[in-house]
């Protein structure tokens, strides 16, 4: 690639309204019945090359709206009428793909008989053998699942004209580079490719050049204001230090969310373990979870029914956990560029954040970061040992499973009409509502939980009776 098709930065201000761009009439107005009048700045760089057909590399964090970006790119261009897979959007992970695929549908409300599929692992296979049976225009998914999918010759996708890597780098590091190679294959050579990325690594330079045709690249700064998070580092030297370290920090400063990063999954386990026998609300996320636990650790922290999230950089990259009380970097990132978007998910839709860092020495990634920032990283001192005598926080939440779900019919407004029937609970105290095939998760305010657990099972909800415990 030349110099001028790795970037695409203009000397005049793009314009940021929807209706200026060339988008089908019903994306428009479907855009506009959303509240939906500006562009973010990805979308307002990387749109108008997409609507003409041209391949793009876009490099925007989490939350920098991307996802509506090739949405509606790949909407503008969808033929309807051609009951054919049209649109393949690659992502590292099931949650990610079923948060693309439920923009993609919303995004497309205005246009009738759109089908979206999502292919994931982690989910029975059947019944997306039965919805592959009855055809789709796009498909969101996993590389994995989709390679399944194309080994017993169950997925077509020689029409498809567009491919979106989401989370590229996040892809690679999972180890999918043969599976997207594999996927590649069978498509036709002649397409528009859309590559997003949080980082830019060599490997994504290396794959941008053998799959896509004289791309433009759109860079993008950070949705938050740097200046709305406030870092702190610490000089620490052992695993013991570290974990006095952190369980100070959090109760000196009660955060009621936050994400601590680990290097490892191994040491993720660990420190979400000790947290939890010292008190602690916390849980881990990485990648050796179950599926059905992943999903059940990622609901109770969206719901506030944990405080803390231990994770990997891999576990959190595009989960919807924007916001953070603060960020504890257990162990200083591999990368300054990971630093930032680890720090980068407090402190954003106006509020203050913090970000909290231990580091055994200065070196070439604390320069970095000292650069990023403008000033030296200096060693500040850590909250007093007396802090220790100062309670864990609490979850402002409880979490109740009901043993039940779409397939009995069950919606959100069931559940709230259930809970507030009477005067003892109000809307106001109960939190998310989350809905799957078979099961049913509903936020209570702590104090509350176990009265809310005896009205869903000593009463009925749609006329039935349902099994239900606390999470």
């Amino acid at each position: 690639m030349s110099e001028s098709q790795q970037s695409s930065s203009q000397t005049a201000k793009p314009v940021t309204a929807f209706s200026s761009l060339a988008l089908k009439s019903e994306l428009i107005t479907n855009l506009d019945t959303m509240g939906y009048q500006t562009m973010t700045p990805i979308q307002a760089e990387s749109l108008p090359l997409i609507l003409t057909g041209q391949d793009v590399i876009g490099q925007a964090k989490t939350g920098s709206g991307k996802t509506a970006a090739f949405g509606l790119g790949l909407l503008h261009k969808l033929d309807v009428k051609r009951f054919r897979i049209q649109s393949v959007v690659l992502c590292p992970t099931r949650e990610l793909a079923d948060q693309v695929a439920k923009e993609i549908r919303t995004l497309a409300r205005g246009i009738h008989n759109i089908k979206v599929l999502t292919l994931c692992g982690g989910v029975p296979m059947g019944p997306q053998i039965g919805s592959l049976e009855h055809g789709a225009h796009i498909i969101v998914g996993t590389p994995g699942r989709i390679t399944d999918h194309l080994s017993r010759g169950r997925l077509d996708l020689s029409h498809v004209n567009m491919l979106i890597l989401d989370e590229a780098d996040r892809m690679l590091e999972m180890g999918f580079q043969d599976a997207v190679d594999q996927i590649l294959a069978e498509m036709p050579i002649e397409r528009q490719t859309l590559l997003f990325s949080a980082t830019f690594p060599k490997q994504i330079k290396k794959m941008t050049e053998s799959i896509m045709y004289s791309p433009k690249r759109v860079t993008v700064k950070e949705t938050h204001n740097s200046d709305s998070i406030e870092q702190h580092f610490y000089r620490l030297k052992t695993n013991d230090e570290r974990m006095q370290a952190l369980q100070l920090l959090i109760l000196d400063k009660q955060p009621q969310s936050a994400v601590v990063f680990c290097n490892t999954k191994r040491e993720t386990q660990q420190v979400a373990d000790e947290l939890a026998d010292r008190g602690f609300s916390a849980l881990a996320i990485h990648g050796d979870l179950e599926q059905r636990d992943r999903d059940r650790v990622l609901l109770q922290f969206a719901n506030k029914s944990i405080n803390i999230l231990v994770a990997t950089d891999v576990a959190a990259r595009g989960l919807d956990i924007d916001s953070l009380d603060a960020v504890f970097n257990y162990h200083l990132a591999f990368d300054a560029e990971v630093h930032t978007h680890r720090v980068g998910r407090t402190g954003r839709a106006g509020c203050k954040g913090s970000a909290y860092t231990f580091f055994n020495e200065h070196g070439y990634i604390t320069e970095l970061i000292a650069e990023s920032l403008g000033r030296e990283i200096t060693n500040e001192e850590l909250p007093p040992l007396s802090t220790l005598d100062i309670f864990p926080p609490a979850p402002l939440m409880k979490t109740i499973q009901i043993d039940g779900g779409k397939k009995q019919k069950l919606r959100p407004g069931d559940i709230l009409g259930a809970l507030t029937n009477g005067n003892d609970l109000t809307g106001a105290q109960i939190g998310k509502i989350h809905i799957t095939d078979i099961r049913a998760f509903v936020a209570v305010e702590q104090a509350l939980a176990k009265k809310a657990l005896r009205k869903i099972t000593s009463g009925k909800i749609k006329g039935r009776t349902f099994r239900a415990w606390l999470v």
